[in-house]
């Protein structure tokens, strides 16, 4: 059995925005870029526990709404001189159709 699910399209996605994907092991944030690059994340900040679907998007990093900690889209590592990191997705596109996998990178907990 495949874990990758699709999550809608592109055009699903606002430019700098997020979308969520509810699941009970803990909800995904998919971002969208200015460029049209898409990341998912956990959809939680490793410092407070922020939703980071709600942060605002700049180039290839989220700031949490919380207390503006800066995490990078692409491997969910907070920005020095902060520290942590929340768990990243693999994302695929299959023309328009934006792919998520359940499983998270290696390299950060599963938090």
């Amino acid at each position: 059995m495949s874990d990758w699910i699709e999550v809608g399209t592109l055009n699903d996605i606002p430019k700098l925005g997020a979308r969520v994907v509810s699941r009970a092991e803990g909800d995904i944030a998919v971002f969208r870029t200015a460029d049209d690059k898409v990341f998912a994340l956990r959809d939680k900040c490793p410092h407070k526990g922020g939703q980071l679907s709600q942060g605002i998007v700049h180039g290839d990093r989220v700031a949490c709404p919380m207390h503006d900690w800066k995490i990078g889209l692409d491997n969910g590592i907070a920005i020095a001189p902060d520290e942590g990191c929340a768990a990243s997705f693999p994302i695929k596109m299959e023309g328009e159709k934006i792919m998520l996998s359940l499983t998270p990178n290696e390299g950060c907990p599963n938090k």
